[in-house]
């Protein structure tokens, strides 16, 4: 028996020029538009623990990371050093971008849609506008954030779709880090039409962010926060680069979609279950006000280090590799059957030196795998240090001295890392 349709959502083709699209919700399957929360609570954490970027928050084992990785895949790591190189003047002009004048007069219309075609024009495929909330700003980015932008333009740009399916390789990650690489001149000329428009921008990403960027894109109606912690939009489920351009453009907010996905996600539990390190908690919990699928992150980075930024979580899911009409459709058809679930089609993962695992099959790793640092890099050194000091109490001058040095010498470098990218690309901590 046929499950029953509770709503038809209507999206834009995939590309600038396609046939729009009609999405069937199942009645099943609906809760409420965005993502469950308190706002009193995020108000409240936003205030009295302000979000920070974890490039800053966790740089220890973002430097432990990156040592993983040069241990494990010296050709990753040249990759990755590349890519570094091709972002600098991207990202350099990321960070002044909000310093650029306009270069036009406002006409006083509606501007929406006109930015909406360019951006499509321009091979963005979910563009959505919605206000800026300073409640997602990271403490160390809201001095250089400025205060006069109130909306934020949200894109989506979507990575090569048979690379992806590749996860996790190096061929996978040639189509994550070019997608970045591609945003860099394409925001570039979007934010120069909006500029001879007459209004003023700043730009979060790629690579340089102000703050976490889903909220806002659910907040747009381009997707809802899956159970693997990424946005799952209509064409193309997490397999996208996101990018926000803050403005003070007159334009018009989009609402907020429920596409089914908290509860599709609830019954589905693919990336759950196919997880590497078992880091994706199959129950929600409420966090920071927010209600959401939590991210164990201790099981996840020493993955990520040690096999090509894994990324299992996002090949794996329905919504990603067929795209959110069909596994509706399906949903609805077979009365409830989620669209690959249990297949090799799907689920089914090459694992570096683990091999292949189908479903129900997963890698194993010695406990000692997941034993990272964390914190900040500079707390850590300090730690390290002082027991290191504990260990050689009877030490002379001169040895103190030298081990003084060791790790003046390591806060230094720990400083001077925060300007190199971390988790493959996605953040710089100055």
């Amino acid at each position: 028996m046929a499950k029953k349709v509770g709503l038809f959502i209507e999206r834009p083709g995939r590309n600038h020029g396609d046939e729009a699209i009609t999405i069937s919700v199942p009645e099943a399957l609906m809760t409420e538009p965005g993502i469950p929360k308190r706002d009193r609570d995020v108000s409240f954490f936003s205030r009295e623990d302000p979000i920070e970027n974890m490039a800053l928050s966790e740089s220890a084992s973002a430097e432990w990371s990156r040592e993983e990785r040069i241990l494990h895949s010296p050709e990753a790591t040249e990759f990755f050093d590349q890519h570094e190189r091709n972002m600098e003047p991207i990202v350099e002009w990321v960070r002044h971008s909000g310093d650029l004048e306009p270069t036009g007069t406002p006409s006083g219309v509606d501007v929406t849609e006109a930015i909406r075609l360019k951006a499509r024009e321009l091979g963005y495929s979910e563009v959505g506008f919605t206000r800026n909330d300073a409640h997602y700003v990271y403490q160390s980015r809201k001095r250089p954030m400025r205060n006069d932008l109130p909306h934020a333009i949200c894109l989506a740009l979507e990575q090569d779709y048979v690379k992806t399916q590749t996860i996790p390789s190096l061929e996978a990650e040639d189509t994550h880090f070019g997608t970045y690489e591609d945003q860099g001149p394409l925001s570039q000329e979007l934010t120069d039409f909006i500029r001879d428009l007459g209004y003023s921008i700043q730009v979060s990403g790629p690579t340089w962010h102000y703050g976490p960027m889903i909220p806002l894109f659910v907040q747009a109606g381009l997707g809802q926060l899956g159970a693997n912690g990424q946005l799952l939009s209509p064409h193309f489920g997490s397999r996208a680069r996101l990018q926000i351009i803050y403005t003070d453009a007159m334009v018009t907010h989009d609402d907020p979609i429920d596409y089914g996905i908290h509860q599709f996600c609830n019954e589905c539990q693919v990336c759950v279950n196919r997880c590497p390190g078992r880091a994706l908690m199959p129950d929600k919990v409420w966090y920071r006000g927010v209600e959401k699928n939590k991210l164990v992150f201790k099981r996840c980075r020493p993955v990520m280090a040690r096999y090509s930024g894994c990324g299992i979580c996002m090949k794996v899911c329905p919504i990603q590799k067929y795209g959110m009409k069909p596994v509706m459709e399906h949903y609805i058809e077979t009365d409830g059957e989620i669209l690959g679930k249990n297949t090799d089609n799907l689920e089914g993962f090459d694992f570096g030196d683990k091999g292949y695992f189908g479903p129900g099959q997963l890698p194993t790793f010695e406990r000692t795998f997941f034993d990272m640092p964390k914190g900040r890099a500079e707390d850590w050194v300090l730690l390290e240090f002082r027991d290191k000091l504990f260990a050689n109490a009877a030490a002379n001058g001169k040895e103190k001295e030298e081990m003084w040095s060791e790790f003046r010498s390591k806060v230094e470098e720990s400083i001077d890392r925060r300007g190199e990218a971390v988790d493959m690309g996605m953040d710089l901590g100055v």
